[in-house]
């Protein structure tokens, strides 16, 4: 009894939730009758074994821990929260997802009091999560004034540069002034880069080795020249200290250079609160990894600093081949370094490639000569100070989805950045984080924070995917039919071999239990009394109960309390079960005891194939199907016997114009006819004016009807025109008409003369039988001529063959059978 009080006890927040979650509920749960399972609505928790796998299956399930509960009353423990309030259920685990803000100080500027600034708030969170269900929270972002700023310019120094270093040497002073300009906290760096020295990217030959170039320094891969420092005055020197280089390929080191100059966070000075950036010129293009492997370089590149403390070169980068464009991209998004690529106008393009796989990174057009490198820097940076961009490192199980609130704008859900932003001027992004599936025990975390920032929102995640419950486990405990199994969660799991609710059932060997007594509820196994297939042939009745069959694949899950449900045998649309997660899922129906699916608001049907919606049904007049047809699952299906036809059924081959379309509109409001009901009339997007004279337009939008509607005898003429907004302005041409209320005739006669309309089907017929026979006629005119020209060549070629003369002649190839010789000396 003290095992049970205590789960009782440990239980009871839990249950003081459920109470409040409908109070309706709570006061009739004294009266509640339990129903059968078969009047049961549709169930997806219907597949949870133990309260463990209650809790994962969905956020609606809770498990019931009362002790009997479904040995008294028929029902499951995995059940419905609301069906397990309505069956009496004393104690109910049901987890809830839950947010903690552990660490949250203001934004605020830096403060010699206070101490830092802070950007980022909160800073420090926990989240409880069931899977499948999700949290919300908000996180703001504020950048402070006076931030520091480390700027490290890097430099590639091949031969072509040569113009472009003269050039920075006389604007390294300016590049300082400006920096001072825009922020009185920051530091300077300095490196170069050429290209690794192996062959065939560089000249290996003694002589080139020391000297590639004329007046050149030898070739190096990359050199930090100036740590960052706060005097600007040593960028100026070591920029006019700085020696040109050359290699012999086009592409150069410069994803080298970027990976060192990132993470050799000590060697470069990279403060720790400090806004990060590289300044990156070049004329050409860079080498990739796998470019290594030229040189004989096989080993990828470990994404660690190799720089020489004392000297400042990279020592070991022929050992390693050139970095990948991910791992730059994570080194810089881990170290918070944004590059800004000031490249040519010629390699434009490969740069701003390279810029779409580097977070928070620009792109700007250098001149050949760097001339305008200060103008660069300092748009470059304003673009990145202006712009507040958020980004997370979360694992696979944990989806994370943001709505951005800009500066006096509207939330725009799944965006992540804020642009147009001032220092000082506070945004914020609301952060949907949900569990996808459960994981290990081990709890997670993950940051969330802007890009270019050294702050961020550190989320530690618990996926709940057990129970409390379940580490108050009694094992051998003497209500599993005497120690044969450990009570957990209020039901028995039993030792080995034994079997049944309460472990009553062995299956050893050596027992002697009977056949029928093993069988003896197989009764209660059966869907019916007219079935003879205990859980409908697909598990196996033990001591009264339907134990399913397991699946191969365990994502398939065979469930109910016959095994007469599945997840996985449903109607498909579209080759996806239900029309896949967005339109519906496969559940338990325990009514028809089958699987159906459960379709999502706004689509039906037996696969969730038919969406709810009208909206792919309204014609441009406004009407569903342009009141010529019906609209089933939102779409169309027109009349058999109208002529118009489309997704709208607007479409009409034999109509000259879209007067049709409009016609019942004008007529509904005009002359109140009933052609269309007065809640179809209300919808059209026709507006009629009445004028004595029509206006000047197309005489495609003319249109003219005949008399005949309500007795009356007159035509009537309107012109149509579609306004911006997509409503149709009619001009309608007011005119006497006379009309016969009893049909008699008795009325009064037009003194107009209406001409009779033109019956366009037979226009049509007569314009398409005209062409064909035209057409019939020229190919006999031409066919005629052929034979003509045929038989006067056939004519001449005859004559002429009468007229030849042959010539007779020795074959040259034929051999006669005899030879003829003469002798020389005899005389005829």
């Amino acid at each position: 009894m003290d095992g049970e009080t205590q789960q009782r006890q440990t239980r009871f927040s839990a249950l003081v939730v459920l109470v409040l979650l409908s109070s309706q509920c709570c006061s009739q749960v004294t009266d509640t009758v339990p129903q059968e399972p078969s009047e049961l609505e549709d169930n997806v928790c219907s597949g949870g074994r133990t309260c463990g796998d209650c809790t994962a299956i969905d956020p609606s399930c809770g498990w019931c821990t009362q002790q009997g509960f479904t040995e008294d009353t028929g029902f499951l423990r995995c059940d419905l929260i609301q069906n397990l309030i309505n069956k009496t259920c004393l104690n109910i685990t049901y987890p809830v997802s839950s947010v903690i803000i552990e660490e949250n100080e203001e934004l605020r500027d830096a403060d010699p009091v206070l101490g830092d600034p802070v950007q980022v708030a909160p800073q420090k969170i926990r989240l409880k999560l069931r899977p499948g269900e999700s949290v919300n929270l908000r996180v703001s972002v504020r950048q402070a004034r006076d931030y520091p700023v480390d700027l490290y310019y890097v430099m590639d120094l091949s031969g072509s540069m040569r113009d472009d270093l003269d050039n920075l040497k006389v604007l390294a002073d300016r590049i300082a002034t400006e920096m001072g300009e825009i922020t009185r906290n920051f530091r300077l760096g300095f490196g170069s880069f050429v290209e690794k020295t192996l062959s065939p990217f560089t000249n290996t030959t003694p002589s080139s080795i020391l000297e590639p170039c004329p007046g050149c320094q030898p070739t190096y891969n990359f050199i930090n020249h100036l740590p960052l420092d706060v005097e600007t005055s040593l960028f100026s020197e070591k920029i006019r200290e700085t020696i040109i280089s050359k290699n012999i390929d086009s592409p150069e080191a410069g994803l080298d250079a970027l990976m060192q100059i990132t993470v050799c966070k000590d060697l470069i000075g990279w403060l720790p609160k400090a806004r990060h950036i590289i300044i990156y010129t070049s004329d050409d293009i860079v080498h990739i990894a796998g470019d290594g492997k030229l040189l004989g370089i096989t080993v990828p590149n470990d994404g660690e600093c190799h720089l020489n403390s004392e000297t400042g070169f990279n020592d070991r980068a022929n050992e390693f081949d050139y970095p990948s464009i991910g791992r730059l991209s994570v080194r810089m998004r881990e170290h918070n370094v944004i590059p800004i690529f000031a490249v040519t106008v010629k390699h434009i393009d490969v740069y701003e490639a390279l810029s779409n796989f580097v977070e928070g990174s620009t792109v700007g057009v250098l001149y050949a000569d760097s001339s305008n490198v200060v103008d660069l820097i300092k748009d470059n940076y304003a673009k990145i100070t202006s712009k507040v961009e958020i980004s997370d490192n979360a694992p696979e199980n944990l989806a994370v989805t943001y709505t951005s609130h800009c500066l006096n704008e509207a939330p725009n859900p799944g965006s992540k950045v804020c642009i147009g932003l001032k220092l000082n001027e506070t945004v914020s992004f609301d952060v949907t984080v949900e569990a996808t599936s459960c994981h290990d025990n081990t709890e997670q975390s993950f940051t969330i924070g802007p890009i270019g920032f050294d702050e961020v929102l550190e989320v530690a995640v618990e996926v709940i995917c057990s129970c409390d419950c379940e580490d108050l486990s009694i094992a051998n405990s003497d209500y599993c039919s005497n120690g044969n199994g450990t009570l957990s969660c209020g039901q028995c799991v039993c030792d080995a071999e034994r079997y049944g609710k309460l472990c009553e059932c062995s299956s050893g060997e050596d027992t002697e239990v009977s056949f029928k007594d093993k069988y003896e509820n197989v009764a209660s196994c059966r869907a019916s009394s007219n079935s003879s297939i205990a859980c409908s042939g697909r598990g196996e009745c033990i001591c009264g109960e339907c134990a399913c069959f397991e699946r191969t694949d365990k994502k398939e899950v065979i469930s109910g309390r016959f095994c007469e449900c599945d997840n996985f045998s449903c109607e498909r649309y579209n080759g996806e079960l239900c029309g896949g997660a967005v339109r519906g899922q496969c559940v338990c129906d325990e009514k028809s005891r089958g699987s159906v699916c459960k379709c999502q608001p706004g689509f039906s049907g037996d696969a969730c194939d038919c969406s709810i919606s009208t909206a792919g049904c309204v014609a441009s007049n406004g009407l569903l199907c342009n009141a010529n047809g019906v609209c089933e699952c939102n779409r169309c299906k027109c009349d058999a016997n109208s002529t118009f036809k489309g997704s709208t059924c607007e479409i009409c081959k034999t109509c000259i114009s879209k007067c049709s379309s409009y016609r019942p509109c004008v007529e509904c409001k005009i002359f109140g006819s009933d052609v269309i009901s007065p809640e179809e009339c209300d919808k059209c997007k026709v507006v009629v004016v009445i004028d004595s004279e029509l206006p000047n337009v197309n005489v495609s939008n003319l249109c003219v009807f005949p008399g005949g509607f309500n007795n009356c005898s007159s035509s009537y003429n309107f012109v149509y025109k579609t306004l911006d907004n997509g409503t149709v302005l009619v001009h309608l041409q007011d005119q006497p008409r006379v009309c016969d209320p009893n049909g008699d005739g008795s009325g009064k006669q037009p003194t107009v003369v209406i001409a009779q309309p033109v019956d366009i089907l037979l226009l049509v017929i007569g314009i398409v039988v005209g062409i064909v026979l035209i057409g019939v006629i020229l190919v006999s005119l031409l066919r005629l001529a052929t034979y003509l020209l045929d038989r006067r060549e056939y004519a001449r070629f005859e004559k002429e063959q009468q007229a030849a003369v042959w010539d007779e002649g020795v074959n040259p190839l034929y051999k006669p059978s005899t030879t003829e010789y003469k002798n020389p000396a005899y005389a005829n």
